[in-house]
């Protein structure tokens, strides 16, 4: 093995979201570790931890995007290996298949790379563009709220054994997650294609691994947003404006002000952010949120704040939860599905 031998290029888009004359396409270049989410063993999930978060970025390179009906657009990735094209494109609908999803093709355009990918140099991203037929949008957390990571537990270990020593098609959703999600999706007509939008807190490092979950558990596609990873490390010599609203936050208030005239239903859970959030959300766009549900976590202490935060609130109906079948139920009365 040559030590000095540079791994085969890649480039993994993001799922993202636009609309039918706006183009917002995000992902990222970097080198092909070999990465294999479906392999056992305790080292060899570690190693892949390791892997997963120790990648090699590959930094202003040239990148061409090709949408289906031929059109070509060059991007040249940034310093983090991110590409983003957020541009204003018309007659995008045409390009949309039958569940509101627009594939696109990007591969590189630099000779130094192109000659180390596998295959053609070919790699398939997607954007989310909501139907004209869609009577809403779903924003959902993930953590906690679809899929179980122990973030409420001490020293955060569940979340480190979940996250690093168990495969994604291997962890379990929240009992009845997915066929809620679908449903809303369906809506009450059943071919309403409401558009989903899952937001994490996660870094993009996890992307491939989420990816895997949400389709090898059968939730309806939808953008998979996330942040940029942090170091805990050297985090704390880093310092943010008290004024400074979280990422999850920013991308939700990116979502209301891309659909202006869609109205949302919001999802979470009650262990970490999500309740403050959803309720300066809902202050805010009171005419655009049309129910917020949390999911109830296993702590007493967290679980006695958020039922005195939502104990009064009127602004919009809230819905606290044990599980997806008192969602189903409300969301039947209310009539979205």
């Amino acid at each position: 093995m040559n030590p000095f031998r540079k791994d085969p290029s890649q480039i993994i888009p993001f799922r993202s979201y636009g609309t039918s004359n706006h183009l917002y396409a995000k992902g990222r270049a970097l080198e092909d570790e070999n990465i294999d989410l479906s392999k056992k063993g305790f080292l060899t999930m570690l190693w892949i931890a390791y892997k997963r978060f120790g990648t090699v970025l590959i930094k202003h390179t040239d990148l061409l995007l090709t949408l289906p009906n031929g059109q070509k657009i060059e991007i040249k990735t940034d310093n983090q290996g991110y590409y983003l094209i957020d541009q204003t494109i018309k007659s995008l609908w045409e390009l949309v298949d039958a569940d509101g999803v627009l594939s696109y093709e990007i591969s590189f355009n630099d000779t130094r790379h192109k000659k180390r990918t596998f295959g053609d140099n070919k790699f398939k991203g997607e954007i989310m563009i909501p139907s004209e037929t869609a009577k809403f949008g779903v924003i959902s957390d993930i953590d906690d709220t679809i899929i179980h990571t122990g973030l409420t537990s001490r020293f955060k270990w569940q979340v480190i054994k979940n996250t690093i020593f168990k495969r994604a098609e291997k962890r379990i959703p929240l009992e009845g997650a997915a066929d809620f999600y679908n449903t809303l999706h369906n809506g009450k007509s059943g071919n309403e294609c409401n558009p989903i939008f899952y937001v994490s807190h996660g870094p993009w490092n996890l992307y491939r691994y989420l990816e895997l979950f949400l389709k090898a558990n059968k939730f309806p596609k939808g953008a998979i947003l996330l942040r940029d990873f942090v170091n805990p490390l050297t985090k704390r010599f880093h310092k943010t404006s008290e004024s400074e609203k979280p990422e999850k936050q920013k991308e939700i208030l990116n979502i209301l002000k891309t659909y202006p005239k869609l109205c949302f239903i919001l999802i979470g859970d009650s262990g970490e952010h999500d309740p403050d959030i959803y309720i300066e959300i809902a202050e805010a766009h009171p005419e655009r949120i049309l129910a917020i549900y949390m999911r109830s976590v296993s702590h007493r202490k967290k679980m006695i704040r958020v039922r005195g935060l939502f104990k009064e609130y009127e602004t919009v109906p809230v819905l606290l939860v044990e599980d997806s079948k008192a969602a189903v139920e409300h969301a039947k009365e209310m009539g979205f599905i």
